[in-house]
């Protein structure tokens, strides 16, 4: 089977966060460099989640997860990804202990942050943390299905980095493998 490339394309004119570089929202956090590298290598479900302002756990409750325990939700709510977004879906926090329960290790979205692009508290970013899920985000899912998926989106081993670009390919995988 072929893979698909999911990966943000990186160019001189890639839109960017607006201002500085994202807040690093956990000082304490493990940096990139000492990350599982386990966890962004595997089977991932993909669900499609589109026309919500933000994802809660009713709509996550609705999905089938079959002990999987990376997520990636497609959103479609970053219609332009030459130009960053003013607004996007984004993960509500209380989802966040289901997501926990249901096993989810590593969630990604189509979007650039699992928080509001105007938050300056991170919520989701700190339930997840917490919760000891990861995140991907950005992930180019326009034309993914719902399904299950062989998942590689490995983290750049920057040190000390606090966020790195991946390069993200999936590929379907039989649901009875």
């Amino acid at each position: 089977m072929t893979w698909i490339d999911i990966s943000q394309p990186l160019h001189s004119g890639i839109p960017v966060w607006p201002g500085d570089a994202p807040f690093q929202y956990d000082e304490a956090g493990s940096k990139v460099n000492e990350l599982d590298v386990n966890l962004y290598i595997g089977k991932a479900r993909v669900i499609h989640l589109p026309g919500r302002e933000k994802i809660k756990a009713e709509d996550l409750m609705e999905k089938e997860w079959g002990g999987i325990s990376r997520l990636l939700i497609r959103t479609d709510s970053w219609r332009d990804r030459n130009v960053f977004p003013e607004e996007i879906c984004h993960l509500d926090p209380d989802a966040v202990p289901y997501l926990k329960k249901q096993g989810i290790r590593l969630i990604g979205l189509d979007v650039p942050s699992v928080d509001p692009i105007d938050s300056k508290t991170l919520p989701a970013h700190h339930a997840l943390w917490d919760a000891g899920i990861h995140i991907l985000e950005g992930a180019v899912l326009d034309n993914v299905e719902e399904g299950i998926y062989e998942l590689m989106a490995l983290p750049l081993p920057i040190l000390g980095g606090d966020g790195s670009p991946v390069r993200a390919v999936i590929r379907p995988v039989a649901e009875s493998l």
